[in-house]
C-alpha cells in the first residue's frame, strides 16, 4: 500500500474492500472534508465544549445548545450529504440499507471521529422506528429523519444512569407510565450523546415490571410534546476528555411523552439490537481514527531529520511503521466484516436466526479489538511526533483523546468479551465463524483455535470469565488476520 493510498479513507477502503468502487457522492463528501470540513473540525476542537443556554429571554426553558454557525453547517452537511437518508434510498447503488451510512461514517471518523456520533445514534434511532414503529408512528417521524435539508431531525439512544450502563437490568431506573395510547417517562439519563436531538430512542421500566433486563422495554421520545413544549430539559452538558464534536449532557425525563417500540416483553433484545448497531459504527470509526493517527505519524516521519536522515528510514521505525500498517489492514477487514454481517440481518425482529448471533459474535469482537488497535495506534503517532506530540496546537494528542472514548462508548471491553462469550456459549456460534473461516486459513489452525474456544466454555463459571480477556483477544486478532487472508 503507498503512503497516498493511506492519506485517503476512500482509497484505503478501496485497497482493502474488494470490487469496492466510491460513488460520487461519497467522493464529493470527502473532497468537503478536505476543502472545508477539517478547518472546521478543528476549530471545534480547540474552541472546547460547547454551552448550554437553558432559558431565553423571556424566562422561558429552551435547552438550546450553543455551537458556532460554522459546527452546525459542518454537521448538517453530513445530513444533507444523506449519511441517513440513502439508507432508504441506495438499493439499486448498495446490496442492502445501511452500507451507505457506515461508508459516510467511516470518511467523517477519518477527519473527526466525535462527529460520527451523532450520525450514529440517529443511524441507531432510524433502526428501531422503521422495524418497531406503528404505521402512525412512522408517518410522523421517519421522514423527519430522512429529510435532505436544514430541517432534518436528529436521533439519540439514552440507557445509561448514574449507576452506570454494563448492567442495565440493575441500574436502569426510569419509570414509564401508561396514559391511554402513550406512555410518561420519568427519570434521568446520566451520558446521553447528542443532547439536544429531536427524537431519541430510550431504555425505561414499565411500573410494576421486574428489576432486571426482562423488565425493559424501549420508548420512543421527542424533544417536543405535542402541545409545542420541551419534553424532556438537559440539567448540564459534560465537560469531558476526548471528543468535543458531540454534546454530551444528562437528560432530564419528567412524565415525558413516550411511545413504545416493539412488545414491552422483547424490550431488552431492542435495547441491544440498537446498541449493537452501533458497536458497529464504532468498530469502523475506530479504523479510520486508526488509519488517521497512521497517516499523521507517517507524514511527520518522513519530514523529521534524525541522525543525518529522516525518521522514517531508520530501520526500527519502518518496522514500526509495517506493523501497524498490517494489524491496521486485519482492523479494517474485520470492521467491514461487522457490516457486511449487519447489512444481512438488521431487518431480523425476534426469535432471531443463527446468522443473527453470529453477527453479534463478530460486532463484539470487532468493537473491541478495533478500539484497542485505535487506542494503540493513536499512542504510537504520539510516540513518533515526540513532544509535538503532546501539544493541543498540532493533532496527535487530539486522536488519541478521541481514541479513548471509542474504547469505551456502547461498552468497553469487559461488556464485549461477557457478551461474546455469553453468546458463544449459548449459541455456539463460533463453531459458524470457523466454519465461515475455512479456506481462508489452514485447517489445523482452526482445529486449534476452535479447541481452545471450546475448552474454555467448559471451564468453571468463575474461572472461565477470569480468563475470558486472554481468549476473547486472540479469537478477535485470529478471526482479524483470517478475514485479511484472499479466499482460496
Amino acid at each position: 500500500m503507498s503512503f497516498e493510498e493511506l492519506r485517503s479513507p476512500l482509497r484505503f477502503l478501496q485497497s482493502t474492500l474488494s470490487d469496492f468502487r466510491p460513488p460520487d457522492w461519497l467522493q464529493q463528501y470527502q473532497c468537503w472534508w478536505e476543502k472545508e470540513g477539517q478547518d472546521i473540525s478543528d476549530l471545534t476542537d480547540r474552541a472546547g465544549t460547547p454551552w448550554l443556554r437553558m432559558f431565553d429571554l423571556s424566562g422561558t426553558r429552551v435547552d438550546e445548545i450553543l455551537y458556532s454557525p460554522d459546527y452546525w453547517r459542518m454537521l448538517r452537511h453530513g445530513y444533507q450529504t444523506g449519511l441517513i437518508w440513502r439508507v432508504s434510498e441506495e438499493k439499486a447503488v448498495f446490496p442492502a440499507g445501511l452500507l451507505p451510512a457506515a461508508l459516510g461514517i467511516y470518511v467523517t471518523s477519518f477527519y473527526d471521529p466525535g462527529l460520527a456520533c451523532p450520525y450514529t445514534v440517529s443511524l441507531s434511532t432510524f433502526v428501531p422506528l422503521s422495524k418497531y414503529g406503528d404505521a402512525e408512528l412512522q408517518e410522523r417521524f421517519l421522514p423527519r429523519l430522512l429529510q435532505k435539508d436544514e430541517a432534518v431531525w436528529q436521533g439519540a439512544t439514552w440507557m445509561t444512569e448514574i449507576k452506570g450502563g454494563s448492567d442495565l437490568g440493575a441500574t436502569v431506573e426510569t419509570i414509564a407510565r401508561p396514559a391511554g395510547n402513550q406512555w410518561l417517562l420519568t427519570g434521568d439519563k446520566y451520558f446521553a450523546s447528542n443532547a439536544g436531538a429531536e427524537l431519541a430512542v430510550v431504555a425505561a421500566r414499565p411500573e410494576g415490571a421486574a428489576r432486571n433486563v426482562r423488565g425493559l422495554a424501549l420508548y420512543l421520545v421527542p424533544r417536543f410534546r405535542q402541545n409545542g413544549q420541551l419534553n424532556y430539559t438537559i440539567r448540564r452538558l459534560k465537560d469531558k476528555i476526548a471528543t468535543r464534536s458531540v454534546p454530551t449532557g444528562e437528560i432530564e425525563l419528567r412524565d415525558s411523552e413516550a411511545w413504545l417500540l416493539g412488545r414491552a416483553e422483547h424490550g431488552i433484545y431492542l435495547i441491544l439490537e440498537v446498541l449493537n448497531v452501533s458497536r458497529v459504527a464504532n468498530s469502523i470509526g475506530s479504523v479510520a481514527l486508526a488509519q488517521r493517527a497512521m497517516t499523521d505519524a507517517v507524514s511527520f516521519a518522513q519530514q523529521r531529520m534524525v541522525f543525518g536522515k529522516p525518521l522514517i528510514e531508520q530501520p526500527l521505525m519502518r518496522r514500526q511503521i509495517e506493523d501497524c500498517l498490517r494489524q491496521l489492514q486485519a482492523a479494517s477487514s474485520l470492521a467491514w466484516k461487522a457490516v457486511e454481517l449487519l447489512n444481512q440481518v438488521w431487518q431480523e425482529k425476534p426469535p432471531y436466526s443463527d446468522h443473527y448471533y453470529l453477527f453479534r459474535l463478530v460486532a463484539h469482537l470487532a468493537k473491541y479489538w478495533t478500539a484497542e488497535v485505535a487506542v494503540q495506534t493513536a499512542k504510537w503517532a504520539m510516540e513518533v511526533h515526540g513532544g509535538l506530540g503532546t501539544l493541543h496546537e498540532y493533532r496527535a494528542e487530539r486522536w488519541l483523546r478521541e481514541a479513548m472514548i471509542l474504547a469505551i462508548w456502547e461498552g468497553p471491553a469487559h461488556r464485549q468479551i461477557l457478551d461474546g462469550l455469553e453468546v458463544m456459549e449459548r449459541k455456539h456460534v463460533h463453531r459458524l465463524l470457523f466454519q465461515s473461516l475455512s479456506g481462508a486459513v489452514a485447517a489445523s489452525a482452526l482445529q486449534r483455535m476452535e479447541a481452545k474456544v471450546e475448552q474454555h466454555l467448559v471451564l468453571p463459571l468463575e474461572e472461565k470469565e477470569a480468563r475470558a480477556e486472554a481468549l476473547f483477544s486472540e479469537l478477535a486478532a485470529f478471526t482479524a488476520d483470517a478475514l485479511l487472508q484472499p479466499k482460496e
